[in-house]
């Protein structure tokens, strides 16, 4: 078993946009109607969206490889790429999926310590994501990992409002 983490390049936005859609549509499509999900999808992950973000200094994207297939990928965000305002003390995980047949694994560990890893080089006080409110599994994992609840916030599936909780660890 070898896993291995490599950052994105604005040339692996096509292979970026197959993993988006196909790890976002295996967590979220049982619990959301097809006109939310396809909304969401071809707003979030179309090219131009996904070239735009992968452009950004302050945002960084990393695949995840298992065994030399991509088997997840990670999104982080400083200073003003933070989804909300959080401070320069803080890094958002914006994104971490893993593709179902990865999971059990330590895919998610590796790429939560890979972002931890990254907010200590970067003299980041902590760490903070947002998880949907009905995304139990993630929810126990972040607890586990050392996160706390400190809020919440509204995302948006197409034109239906969804509640997520801010998250929070502190690291120093």
């Amino acid at each position: 078993m070898t896993i291995n983490i490599k950052k994105c390049t604005l040339e692996d936005s096509r292979k970026l946009q197959e993993i988006s859609y196909e790890t976002f549509n295996e967590t979220f499509k049982h619990q959301n109607s097809p006109e939310s999900m396809n909304a969401y999808l071809e707003k979030a992950f179309n090219l131009k969206q996904l070239e735009m973000e992968l452009s950004i200094i302050t945002s960084q994207f990393f695949f995840v490889y298992f065994n030399n297939e991509v088997a997840g990928y990670l999104k982080i965000n400083t200073n003003e790429a933070q989804s909300e305002e959080m401070g320069d003390e803080s890094l958002e995980i914006e994104r971490i999926y893993i593709k179902n047949k990865f999971q059990k694994h330590g895919l998610g560990k590796y790429l939560l310590n890979k972002a931890i890893e990254i907010a200590m080089k970067c003299n980041k006080k902590k760490i903070w994501l947002g998880v949907w409110e009905n995304n139990k599994n993630a929810i126990a994992f972040y607890k586990k990992m050392g996160f706390v609840q400190t809020g919440t916030h509204s995302f948006y599936m197409g034109d239906e409002e969804q509640i997520d909780f801010i998250m929070t660890k502190t690291l120093i």
